[in-house]
């Protein structure tokens, strides 16, 4: 099958593809598999928010998760020949666009802020009462989070990153990265510990 132009089943207009209301996702793969774009153009619509939020979380950068999300749909376009349906289309596509956006990735993100100040610590003030030096103060944090981060070994950094990206099922996480459930679940704990504890030294928060 040969790969099809964009406009053949990317909306171009910020218009979504026609809609196939309550159709499967496996029909819908049959469709596409005779050659249906408008088929696959609903499987995109359905997805297209999960899968950039998984390669955001790998890249940090709107501009490369956008190619990297259209990367992955087209790959998954291509090898939709190959798709055994052992897992659910939405977790085999997922796991298409987290190795796209690993092969693109230049930096972590810089999203830690959020994450770090409502799953690791109790921030310093309210949003209300944050003074011009507590907001220096968060910016700081960021920067060290981002750079805690960055130095996890890949195999509690990457966990961690799917997990906050906040899509994905702990069951399909595990899927996407090919290990067990439970092995995913202590990666998160361990690397949200390591983290918690180093920026403690670092003076922020409390054990």
């Amino acid at each position: 099958m040969g790969q099809p132009s964009a406009p053949g089943f990317f909306p171009t207009d910020g218009g979504r593809a026609a809609s196939t209301g309550h159709v499967s996702d496996a029909e819908l793969v049959a469709r596409a598999r005779q050659g249906d774009h408008a088929a696959f153009g609903e499987l995109v619509e359905r997805h297209r928010a999960a899968v950039y939020r998984a390669a955001h979380a790998a890249l940090g950068s709107a501009s490369e998760a956008e190619d990297a999300a259209q990367e992955a749909f087209l790959a998954a376009y291509q090898k939709m020949g190959t798709y055994r349906a052992e897992a659910s289309f939405k977790t085999w596509l997922l796991s298409i666009a987290w190795h796209r956006a690993l092969s693109r990735r230049r930096s972590l993100v810089s999203r830690w802020r959020r994450f770090a100040s409502g799953e690791l610590l109790e921030p310093a003030v309210s949003r209300e009462t944050r003074t011009q030096e507590g907001a220096l103060i968060d910016a700081e944090m960021a920067h060290h989070v981002e750079r805690l981060v960055r130095a996890l070994p890949a195999r509690l950094r990457d966990p961690l990153l799917l997990c906050a990206a906040g899509e994905q099922t702990y069951g399909e996480i595990a899927v996407v990265l090919g290990i067990p459930e439970g092995t995913l679940k202590w990666r998160v704990a361990e690397a949200r510990r390591q983290l918690k504890q180093r920026l403690v030294r670092l003076g922020y928060g409390h054990e």
